[in-house]
């Protein structure tokens, strides 16, 4: 569906839906839902919603369609959206951490856009400052019951909110989220740490801050900038030591200790790399409390090695073993010792010959250590064939795609390394499987 004068295009109807059964087509224009205008996707999802609906169709001859429709509650219509149909929000910000701004030309045109979208943070599960938003939006939010809403706080304090976000209208955080929160909003933050701005002092400040948001704000988390070699021209910015990883765990657990003491939650997590640069063991999963920010990536690490040991707890005894097989682990340096032990708890189960090639991260600079921003470029450089399969984690490529971040693609690298290259589900069960 996309905006046309002021009107959405149909771009899709789903197989077997109602539309479909009322002959609405690809083509046909959307004009309203029960006598209100349908401005956007949002409106969509929520006005068709009710099980009596008036909708008006226009057809591309002209001709106006009123339909009535009986239906069950929250049955949907039946449109097909993709999110590319939208007309996306861009960033009205200049943040000083933001990784886009270090981004090396020449990739592809969708790597540089900057969204601020909150129809992509309820879609998606995208994170948004909401400096976008204008009041109308807000209402429409409430009205709407539109959430959880993901939201990039990074700091309650506003002269520090404006001063990182580099916009004037970036410090009424505080009076947004009480708004949200007074009128039942659910929502989870974000804070992208940067030493020297928001850490510390100023982390302990906003935590604080956020916890007398709970329950509506639901849960927070907490990761380190991350710096490429691109930022010529940038903010400086240091990236955080053993000691600064140590100091921010200690902050964060503080916090915890009064969450659980009063509500029985952490509330606020600490994202994985803090725990491998402060040199300390992953937490158990009864830290991340149902590990509702692990769409960020937190807690992905110890979801993963908890759901492999289930999945070789059931496979001993059962699958046979193939010393013969050799099977290659590509991750980013970070994580490679977490997966080197990863793999000898699966070798000794299943028998196959497992060894990880941490790829140091030549693309974007070695400082950029997570698996997710790894490029086929520096795999294929940095890798030596010779297993008869290479694993790597889907979070290195694009959604539904076998592209990574530099466009190489996975059938490149399996000529690059002469073996099949399997993309892999961050899941225990699935490692094992891709095994076979």
């Amino acid at each position: 569906m996309r905006k046309t004068l002021g009107k959405f295009k149909i771009e899709g109807v789903a197989p077997g839906s109602i539309f479909e059964e009322l002959e609405i087509e690809k083509g046909d224009t959307l004009l309203t839902i029960n006598g209100m205008p349908v401005a956007d996707i949002m409106d969509y999802r929520y006005l068709q919603a009710d099980e009596q609906l008036m909708i008006e169709i226009e057809k591309p001859s002209g001709e106006i369609w009123e339909l009535d429709v009986e239906k069950d509650f929250e049955e949907d219509l039946g449109l097909v959206f993709d999110e590319n149909m939208l007309e996306t929000r861009t960033c009205k910000n200049n943040c000083v951490f933001c990784f886009i701004d270090q981004m090396p030309p020449g990739m592809r045109e969708t790597l540089y856009v900057k969204d601020d979208d909150e129809r992509l943070s309820f879609l998606l599960g995208n994170y948004v400052t909401l400096t976008n938003l204008t009041e109308a939006e807000m209402e429409r939010i409430v009205r709407y019951r539109i959430m959880p809403i993901n939201i990039s706080v990074h700091t309650t304090n506003p002269e520090l909110r404006c001063a990182m976000l580099h916009n004037r209208f970036a410090g009424s955080i505080v009076e947004s989220l009480r708004y949200f929160a007074d009128n039942g909003i659910g929502m989870n933050g974000q804070i992208v740490l940067c030493p020297g701005y928001n850490d510390r002092d100023e982390l302990r400040r906003t935590l604080n801050d956020l916890m007398g948001f709970y329950p509506q704000m639901a849960s927070v988390s907490v990761v380190p900038v991350g710096l490429s070699k691109y930022r010529e021209g940038l903010a400086k910015l240091d990236k955080f030591d053993a000691e600064g990883a140590r100091e921010t765990l200690s902050i964060i657990s503080d916090i915890q200790d009064q969450m659980r003491s009063q509500y029985g939650t952490n509330f606020v997590y600490a994202s994985d790399e803090f725990f491998l640069l402060a040199g300390e063991a992953l937490p158990d999963s009864s830290y991340y409390d149902g590990f509702p920010q692990i769409e960020n990536g937190v807690g992905m690490m110890t979801d993963f090695r908890e759901s492999l040991d289930a999945a070789l707890s059931e496979a001993r005894g059962v699958r046979g073993n193939d010393v013969s097989r050799r099977v290659g682990i590509i991750t980013g340096q970070l994580a490679a010792d977490f997966m080197r032990d990863c793999a000898k708890k699966a070798s000794a189960v299943c028998g196959v010959e497992l060894s990880v090639y941490p790829v140091t991260n030549d693309f974007f600079g070695e400082d950029i250590t997570v698996s997710g921003l790894i490029t086929g470029t520096d795999i294929i450089r940095q890798v030596p064939p010779g297993a008869d399969c290479y694993l790597i984690p889907e979070n290195m490529v694009r959604s539904q795609s076998h592209d990574l971040l530099d466009d190489v693609t996975t059938e490149d690298i399996e000529k690059a390394l002469q073996a099949e290259v399997r993309i892999v589900p961050v899941d225990g069960a699935a490692f094992l499987e891709a095994m076979k």
